[in-house]
Parts: structure tokens; sequence; C-alpha cells
């Protein structure tokens, strides 16, 4: 029905009302980040069970959505996806980590180029500020390149020695952003920002309570390096 709609031909009432049901589920599903995890596990796991000759489910848990607030939550959670890699022991540097952004910013950025494929850095905020992510790309770098230097617990290292500056901008002291770096994923299930931020958009959302509230203040909220 949906293809004879789209190619003019007349429907009748009955089939109208049917064409808008099931409109009215595909833009539902369209907006459900839950029925898309559905439809990319499920094929993930039939090609992975078909490979290992077996049954079940490929994932061992529910996937987690986390509402990035501000730039700290932002900054946070990149930092801790791209040091993915490192902390799995999959690499041993950020450029040697394949199939992550990390690594396709560095090849671009030894030709002084960013990839045109993912979101380019901008700078801090300004006035008409272009589209992009609100860092500097050489400080980004820079941060993640000394995040991954402490996540070996056996390695402590003198964590206030050449702090990126960009930890300075953001109000985040180098012990936090350090444990933010190996625990992000486990400590926020869902708004991630600083505590005011949060507070602002669960007095939109009509929510009394969020988790990992606690967090956001103790970590991400501003605080003297």
């Amino acid at each position: 029905m949906a293809q004879r709609y789209l190619q003019g031909d007349t429907l009748d009432h009955a089939e109208e009302d049917r064409l808008k049901e099931v409109v009215s589920l595909w833009r539902e599903r369209l907006m459900d980040i839950s029925w898309f995890m559905r439809c990319l596990n499920e094929s993930i796991a039939r090609q992975a069970n078909a490979e290992d000759n077996c049954t079940g489910r490929f994932w061992e848990g529910r996937f987690k959505s986390q509402a990035l607030l501000d730039e700290r939550a932002l900054a946070a959670c990149m930092a801790y996806v791209d040091l993915n890699p490192i902390r799995a022991n999959i690499a041993q540097t950020p450029e040697e980590s394949d199939y992550t952004s990390i690594q396709q910013r560095i090849r671009a950025a030894v030709s002084g180029k960013q990839p045109k494929n993912l979101l380019p850095f901008v700078g801090g905020e300004r006035l008409n500020m272009p589209k992009g992510l609100p860092f500097q790309l050489d400080h980004y770098l820079e941060l993640v390149d000394w995040s991954g230097r402490h996540l070996d617990p056996r390695k402590r290292g003198c964590i206030a020695e050449n702090i990126p500056p960009i930890l300075e901008r953001l109000g985040i002291s180098p012990k936090h952003w350090l444990y933010l770096s190996r625990n992000f994923e486990s400590r926020f299930k869902g708004l991630v920002g600083s505590v005011e931020v949060v507070q602002k958009v669960c007095a939109q959302l009509d929510k009394r309570w969020v988790h990992g509230i606690s967090d956001c203040r103790r970590l991400l909220s501003a605080t003297p390096c």
C-alpha cells in the first residue's frame, strides 16, 4: 500500500486508514533507540551465531543511552570511547587503535587536516560559532594521550605534570578526569553534565530524580585544577 501510495495510486478508505496506522508505527520506530538497537543486535547476533555454529544472545546486557548535556560530559564520553582499545589492551597508543575516530583524527592531523566524515573541532565557545566540537583538536589529542598514560593502575605517574589546558578550561580536576576516563559508562546511565544543567533538564522533563546526579555533582561540576 505504501508503494502504491507513493506511485500516486488511489487507495480506498480502508487502505488509507490502515496505511495511516502503519506510517504512525514507522514514525515511532524511527524515534525509538530501543527498536534501532534491537534490529542492529539481531542482525549481528545472527551473523555471529552462524559463524560460530551456535545460538543465543550475542551481547551480554542491554545498551546504555546517555544524554550529554554540556562540554564536560561531551569531552569525558569522547575520551572514554577513544581509550577503549587501550583499556582492553588491543592497542598501545591511540594512533594504533584501529577502527576508531581518534586514529582517523590523528592521521588527518599529520597532514594538517581534519577527517571530512567526522564532526570537526572548531575551538572554544564564541559568538557565531560554526558547527563542530567546541574544543581545539591539538588540545583534545593531548588530553587523550595524557589520559592513556595513566590508565594502568600499577603506573601511578605524576598526574599534575603537563596537564592539558582543556581540563583547565572545563574546570575538571585531573584526579576526577582520570576516574571519568576509566569509569564513564559504569557511573552514568541517563543525563550527564554539570549538576546545574542536569537539574534544569530534570525540571523540563518533570523528573524529580536522575541516576548519577551525585556523580555529576562530584565529577563534572566546576572545580579548580
